[in-house]
């Protein structure tokens, strides 16, 4: 297995090394083993993953468990079982493949695109039908919901065969010349096709109604690129209901990651929701590649998964490890342009690569001060090596300064406990984008003179003037470092001595404090509402009633609506003023309100009736002191 980077994705050649001749016995096979390296750590996923001479096209089933190759030669298709990891079936047929769809979730529907513009369906036990179109077609796609082949071609037209019927249906007339691939989306069924223009054209299959036009060419070319030819439309693929990629002949586009094999591609096939590539080359052997940024491995290969976790614990050379990547300037700089088109240089992407141990003799040759370049390096890793013992300034937020430091606070204990416990450290708040407003904007900063603040936080007070002392010192040295360019060293501070959070008598005395200062609180409060509502002076007010109304009382109707028109603060001053509210604080800092509802003037009267016949009763109970005996005064008879 080989393993490559490039844009630091790695890529994992599973395919990589020499395969056994089928001849060999299985005693000269383990002796190869014993004797080859590359045989020996060669992985062989699927047995005899490979066709006589080339392979053209390779796809995968729906439900994963085949994977389909077709090539040459003779013309035949291979089904390999990733469940067996073996080969399940061959078939030959009469023409070459230009392509092939699997119709159904297995292997038994399949319809091929030959070169002879027949198309040849096949069933479970083989061969089914044979029909042909009129011009040479380059590709087609099923339509699901009305079992209809729509092919494209050498033509302006999108041929239609529906396999309901059994019978080719009116074609698609476009304003193309011809057409290259085509595409259905799998979650509305929007036709696509890609034109030899440079134009993707998108057709509704419900009306047979082109419903939009995009010229991918024209947006493709910008004024720093140099085109040989008009870029016309090679690939097409939709990703789900709104994206499509869509690849041009020229090959315009942002690089990922690239990788090349020994042989020409032919056609590329990703394994569903997986990070396993498999390739169609102009050579027997298909190849197989595993890119685990793109995802996991498949379910039938999953122990690759902890192969690839293991290699990078114990990282390995690389497939360029000795040699060195060098651009066209770079050669010119060390003074070997005239290496370029030699065995020594091997053209790869915009550059070349050559021998490492060549470059470092050029590059020893064209710097013969490069010791000296060496020789200031380490002496500025040195100094580095010094710094980092003075004390470490910490750039913090300009909202919630306290809260921030707690945080960075937290975060290097936790540090320390993973360390020894071998654990992988957690993100922290200051870094994760869902809580960059909180250190950013004014409106979430943290009130600790609140109610709820103070009782929930009992031991905060403290704490924060521990954080407040720090935060002034970090705030000098930043002063201190603006004014002088160079700092002198400096010895590493001592840490100051934490008293324990989970003392429970400190904890019991600070909720004492912040309770008895709150109660203070409240009763400043309550006497100045007080003062205040001595100080008003009910005014009279007078209203004057329009013409065509009557006079109404004031007492139900008008009070109601104005107590309506108020805000609900406003309703609950109110309300507290008149006694029917009682606003108290719980054990955990909250509110709790108690409303007392009006009563009327018959229930008022029921009550002071009902007191009344308490207080007569009172009068007429007859008390029980004569039953006292003299002898045990105290002590009532039984």
């Amino acid at each position: 297995m080989q393993v490559s980077s490039l844009n630091e994705v790695k890529i994992y050649s599973l395919s990589a090394g020499r395969s056994l001749p089928e001849w060999l016995s299985d005693r000269k096979k383990r002796a190869l083993q014993k004797k080859d390296v590359d045989i020996r750590r060669r992985i062989e996923l699927i047995q005899d993953f490979e066709m006589p001479t080339v392979s053209t096209k390779i796809k995968v089933s729906r439900d994963g468990q085949y994977i389909m190759a077709v090539g040459t030669y003779k013309p035949r298709i291979r089904c390999f079982d990733t469940y067996q990891l073996s080969q399940k079936f061959e078939r030959c047929l009469d023409s070459e493949v230009v392509t092939f769809e699997i119709l159904s979730d297995d292997y038994s529907k399949i319809v091929f695109l030959q070169c002879g513009r027949f198309v040849e369906f096949h069933s479970q036990h083989g061969h089914y039908y044979k029909t042909r179109i009129p011009k040479f077609g380059r590709d087609f796609s099923y339509h699901y919901p009305s079992c209809d082949l729509y092919f494209v071609g050498a033509s302006s037209e999108v041929y239609r065969l529906n396999l309901e019927q059994g019978r080719f249906l009116n074609s698609l007339q476009t304003d193309a010349s011809e057409s290259n691939v085509c595409d259905i989306n799998p979650v509305h069924f929007l036709f696509a096709m890609g034109t030899a223009e440079g134009k993707v054209e998108c057709w509704d299959p419900r009306t047979r109604n082109r419903v939009g036009l995009l010229d991918c060419a024209l947006s493709s070319v910008t004024a720093d690129t140099e085109i040989d030819g008009l870029p016309s439309i090679s690939a097409l693929k939709f990703d789900g209901a709104l994206n499509m990629a869509v690849g041009t002949s020229t090959g315009q586009g942002k690089i990922f990651t690239s990788m090349e094999p020994e042989y020409d591609i032919n056609d590329v096939c990703l394994y569903p929701n997986s990070g396993m590539l498999m390739t169609a080359n102009e050579a027997p052997k298909m190849n197989i590649f595993y890119i685990p940024v793109l995802g996991p491995a498949p379910r039938w290969c999953s122990f690759l998964d902890n192969l690839t976790e293991e290699l990078e614990e114990n990282p390995e050379s690389t497939v360029y490890d000795d040699y060195k990547f060098v651009t066209r300037k770079d050669l010119e700089n060390l003074g070997l342009a005239h290496l370029i088109g030699s065995s020594l240089l091997r053209a790869y992407m915009h550059g070349f690569f050559m021998d490492i141990r060549l470059y470092h003799k050029a590059k020893m040759m064209a710097n013969p001060f490069a010791y000296e370049e060496y020789r200031r390096e380490k002496i500025r890793q040195k100094i580095e090596e010094t710094r980092a013992q003075r004390v470490q300034l910490k750039k913090l937020p300009k909202v919630n300064k306290e809260l921030a430091l707690k945080l960075i606070e937290e975060e290097g204990e936790e540090q320390q406990v993973t360390r020894k416990r071998k654990q992988k450290n957690l993100p922290s708040l200051l870094k994760d984008d869902r809580f960059k407003v909180m250190f950013e904007n004014p409106d979430f900063q943290v009130d600790e003179q609140s109610e709820e603040f103070r009782l929930l936080n009992p031991l905060v007070s403290k704490i924060s003037e521990k954080r407040k002392r720090k935060l002034k010192i970090l705030e000098e040295l930043e002063a201190q470092e603006q004014e002088e360019e160079e700092e002198p060293e400096g010895k590493a501070s001592d840490a100051e001595s934490s008293e324990s959070s989970d003392d429970e008598k400190l904890w019991v005395e600070e909720v004492r404090k912040q309770r008895k200062l709150l109660r203070q609180e409240e009763k400043v409060k309550r006497q100045e509402r007080f003062k205040e509502d001595q100080q008003t002076l009910l005014k009279p007010q007078f209203f004057e009633i329009k013409e065509g109304e009557e006079f109404r009382s004031f007492k139900d109707s008008a009070k109601k609506q104005k107590l309506m028109k108020k805000t609900l603060g406003d309703r609950l001053k109110l309300e507290e003023k008149l006694g029917t509210l009682n606003v108290s604080d719980t054990t955990v800092g909250s509110k709790q309100a108690t409303f007392k509802l009006k009563k009327s003037e018959q229930q008022k009267k029921q009550q002071e009736a009902e007191k009344q016949h308490r207080q007569e009763r009172r009068t007429l109970r007859r008390p029980a002191s004569h039953l006292r005996s003299k002898r045990g005064r105290g002590r009532l008879f039984h």
